[in-house]
C-alpha cells in the first residue's frame, strides 16, 4: 500500500466542521465509531439517507419559512424520489443571512481593477436590483439570463432574481451567437443581464454587436441590462430595451419569496452531443443542501474563511462557488487569462489574497508547470489549506507536481461531479488522508458504487460511476421534457432504477476513487464539457464541408480536440481552408471549441441507422481496438483512422 502524500493532523480534524458535525450525531446517539472514521461515517450517510440529510439540514442552519412533512417520501424510487415536501425556503436568504462589514466579493480581473463588496454592501445592491425586476414583472418561475464575465455583477444578479423566485441561467461572454441562442432561445428569459465586453490575454473584446442581436432573437426579453465593463459609459443605441446597470434599480425592502424545496432554481445546460443542449433545471433546496454539506463538511469552509475558483459563469462551478456566501466566506472572484502578464498572476493573487481555498483545473496545473515558474520558490501561500481540482481526471504525476513545485502543507482535493447534479459525487474531505492519483472518496449521502458491464458492484476494477439511491440535488427536470423521457434517458436508461454517471472509475485500496475518462463521446478540454452536436452545427454550414466527425484525444491528462472532415467533390484541403473552418467556429461558439488539429477524411463512420460513430473514431486515434465494427454501414471507413500516423496528429 502506498505511502499519503499528505495527513491531516489530529489537532487539524478535531477542529475541522466534519469533526463538530460528528459531534452533533454522536450527542443525537445517531452515530458513534472509533476515531474520525471517514468511511464509517461514509456508510452510515448512505444506509439511510433521509436520516442523512435531515441532520444536514439541521446541522448546517437551513434558513426556512415553513417546515417540511417528510424528508423522503420512497427512499427506494429513482427517479422520482420527492425531498422536504410541505417545507418553504428561499435560496437567497439562505446566502445572505450576514450582513456586516465583512468583505462578501473580491473582484479582480487582468488589467489589474480589484473591487470589494461587503455583506451589508452586498445586500443593498440585491435590494435595489430585485426591486428593478420586480417593476419589470418578473415573478416567481420567470427566467433571468447573464451573459456576464465572472464579476461582482454576476453575483448580485443571480441573487436579485432567486430572492424574487426566478430561475437564473447564465452563459460566459465568450460564447458565439449560435452558442448563446441554443441555450438562452430554449427558455424564453424575461431579463438579460449583459456586458459590453471583456478582456481576455490582453486584448479587449467587445460584445455590444452579440447583444443586440441576442436581444432580436429573444422575443420575451423586457428588458436588457448592461453592465459597463470596457467603457464607463457603453452605447445601447443598439438596443431597443437597453439600461445601464447602475441606474437599474427600484425601491422597496428586500423580501425573499418563499417557495416549495424544488423550486426551479438554476438552468444549467448539457454539452449538446447528440443535439441542442439540454436544459437542466436544479431546484433550490437541492442545490443549497448540497452545497451547505460540500463546502462546510467536506472543504471545510469557515466563516472568514477566503474562498476562489477560476471559473467562468458557464461553468457550474461558478454556482458552486457563490454558495459559499451561505458559510460568510469571502469571495474572491477572478476574470480574465490565468497567464496574462504571466504565469504567476493567480499564485501571486492567491498570496495577495490570503487565500484559505484554492480551485482550479488540471489544465492549469500542467500549463503552470510547462511554464517553469515554481510557485514555491516565490510565494508563501501560508494561509492556503486546500487546494481544489475538477473538470477532468487529476493525473498522479499532477499530484507530485502540486505537493512538490506548490506546497507540501496542504489538502490536495480532486473532486468530480457534473453540471448534471450541479455538485459532486466524489471529493475531498478533511479526515483522510491525500494518495497520489486518487480522490478522497465519495461524497456523503452519495451511494456511489462501480459497475462492471453487467450491472454488478465492483472493487479494484474499472467501471461505470453510479448512484444506486436518491439524493437531492437531483435535477428536477429537463425544461421541455413533459413527460420525463428525456432525463430518464440521459441517466437511467444503462441500469435501471440506478443514476448513471457516464464516468469510468474505480474505487481504491484505500476506499478512494479514480476517474479515467468520460464513457460517452463527450468532450472535456481543459475541464469544460463541450458537446459535440455544437461543433458539427457550425462545421455543417461551411459550404466546402460534406460532413464532419469530432472526438478528444487525450494527451498530458487534458483533452484535445480533434475534428475531421470530409470534403464535396472537387474540393481539396489546405491550410487556409483549415483556418477558415477554425475561425468559423470560434465565432459561432468558443475559443475553446476550436480544434487543435482538422484533418480532411475520405469518410465518415457511421452505424447502420446513420448516426456518426464517434467513440470508433477516438478510440482508433488512441490506438486501441473498436468493438462490433461489422455493425458500421461503412466499416471500410475505420481503415483511414487506424492507418493515421502518430505524426499527423501532433
Amino acid at each position: 500500500m502506498s505511502e499519503p502524500l499528505w495527513s491531516p493532523r489530529r489537532l487539524q480534524r478535531g477542529a475541522t466542521t466534519l469533526g463538530a458535525y460528528a459531534h452533533y450525531l454522536r450527542d443525537a446517539g445517531l452515530f458513534d465509531s472509533d476515531g474520525e472514521n471517514y468511511q464509517a461515517l461514509w456508510q452510515w450517510s448512505v444506509a439511510d439517507p433521509a436520516r442523512f440529510w435531515e441532520t444536514v439540514w439541521k446541522f448546517c442552519d437551513v434558513r426556512y419559512s415553513q417546515p417540511h412533512m417528510q424528508v423522503l417520501d420512497d427512499p427506494s424510487r429513482l427517479p422520482g424520489a420527492r425531498w422536504f415536501e410541505g417545507a418553504r425556503l428561499n435560496f437567497a436568504e439562505n446566502l445572505l443571512r450576514f450582513h456586516d462589514s465583512t468583505a462578501a466579493l473580491v473582484a479582480l480581473d487582468e488589467s489589474g481593477r480589484r473591487r470589494e463588496i461587503s455583506y451589508a454592501e452586498l445586500q443593498e445592491r440585491v435590494r435595489a436590483l430585485a426591486a428593478a425586476l420586480r417593476q419589470d414583472g418578473v415573478e416567481p418561475g420567470d427566467r433571468v439570463a447573464a451573459f456576464l464575465p465572472n464579476c461582482a455583477e454576476a453575483v448580485t444578479g443571480m441573487l436579485a432574481a432567486t430572492s424574487l423566485g426566478a430561475t437564473w441561467t447564465s452563459c460566459s461572454p465568450d460564447f458565439g451567437l449560435s452558442g448563446v441562442l441554443d441555450r438562452f432561445g430554449q427558455i424564453a428569459p424575461k431579463v438579460l443581464i449583459v456586458c459590453d465586453g471583456y478582456r481576455y490575454g490582453g486584448k479587449a473584446m467587445d460584445t455590444m454587436e452579440r447583444v443586440a442581436r441576442i436581444e432580436a432573437a429573444l422575443p420575451s426579453l423586457r428588458r436588457v441590462v448592461v453592465v459597463p465593463y470596457l467603457d464607463e459609459v457603453p452605447t445601447l443605441s443598439g438596443l431597443k430595451q437597453g439600461v445601464l446597470f447602475d441606474a437599474y434599480r427600484g425601491d422597496g425592502k428586500l423580501e425573499f419569496a418563499q417557495l416549495p424545496f424544488d423550486h426551479p432554481l438554476y438552468i444549467l445546460y448539457s454539452s449538446g452531443t447528440t443535439g441542442m443542449p439540454k436544459c437542466i433545471v436544479h431546484g433550490a433546496g437541492g442545490t443549497l443542501l448540497q452545497h451547505l454539506k460540500e463546502h462546510m463538511l467536506h472543504g471545510d469552509l469557515q466563516t472568514g474563511d477566503r474562498l476562489f475558483f477560476f471559473t467562468s459563469c458557464g461553468w457550474m462551478m461558478w454556482n458552486w462557488l457563490v454558495s459559499g456566501l451561505a458559510v460568510g466566506a469571502t469571495l474572491v472572484l477572478y476574470d480574465g487569462s490565468p497567464f496574462h502578464p504571466g504565469p504567476e498572476v493567480l499564485m501571486e493573487m492567491a498570496e495577495r489574497e490570503q487565500l484559505t481555498h484554492f480551485g482550479t483545473s488540471p489544465r492549469y496545473l500542467a500549463a503552470l508547470e510547462q511554464s517553469g515558474w515554481v510557485p514555491r520558490d516565490h510565494v508563501k501561500l501560508d494561509a492556503l489549506r486546500v487546494l481544489l481540482s475538477t473538470g477532468s481526471p487529476l493525473g498522479a504525476e499532477q499530484f507530485d507536481y502540486v505537493y512538490g513545485s506548490i506546497k507540501r502543507d496542504l489538502q490536495l482535493a480532486s473532486i468530480s461531479g457534473g453540471t448534471d447534479i450541479a455538485s459532486c459525487f466524489a471529493l475531498g474531505n478533511p479526515w483522510s488522508p491525500v494518495f497520489r492519483g486518487e480522490i478522497q472518496g465519495p461524497g456523503l449521502g452519495m451511494a456511489l458504487e462501480v459497475y462492471d458491464e453487467l450491472g454488478k458492484p465492483v472493487r479494484g476494477q474499472s467501471g461505470e460511476l453510479v448512484c444506486t439511491k436518491p439524493f437531492p440535488s437531483m435535477p428536477v427536470a429537463f425544461r421541455g421534457d413533459p413527460d420525463g423521457s428525456r432525463y430518464r434517458a440521459a441517466y437511467f436508461e444503462r441500469f435501471p432504477d440506478v443514476w448513471c454517471q457516464g464516468d469510468c472509475a474505480e474505487f481504491t485500496v484505500h476506499g478512494g476513487l479514480v476517474i479515467s475518462s468520460r464513457s460517452d463521446a463527450t468532450l472535456n478540454p481543459g475541464g469544460v464539457r463541450i458537446g459535440t452536436a455544437e461543433i458539427y452545427r457550425v462545421v455543417d454550414t461551411q459550404p466546402e464541408v460534406l460532413e464532419s466527425v469530432v472526438v478528444g484525444q487525450r494527451v498530458d491528462n487534458d483533452d484535445r480536440v480533434i475534428l475531421f472532415v470530409r470534403l464535396r467533390e472537387g474540393v481539396e484541403w489546405s491550410e487556409d481552408l483549415g483556418a477558415r473552418i477554425a475561425r468559423a467556429i470560434r465565432a459561432g461558439l468558443t475559443p475553446r471549441h476550436v480544434p487543435a488539429r482538422i484533418l480532411a477524411c475520405p469518410e465518415v463512420p457511421r452505424t447502420i441507422s446513420g448516426k456518426i460513430t464517434e467513440i470508433a473514431v477516438r478510440e482508433l486515434i488512441h490506438g486501441r481496438p473498436v468493438r462490433n465494427a461489422d455493425t458500421l454501414a461503412n466499416p471500410q471507413s475505420l481503415d483511414y483512422f487506424k492507418n493515421l500516423s502518430p505524426e499527423a496528429l501532433r
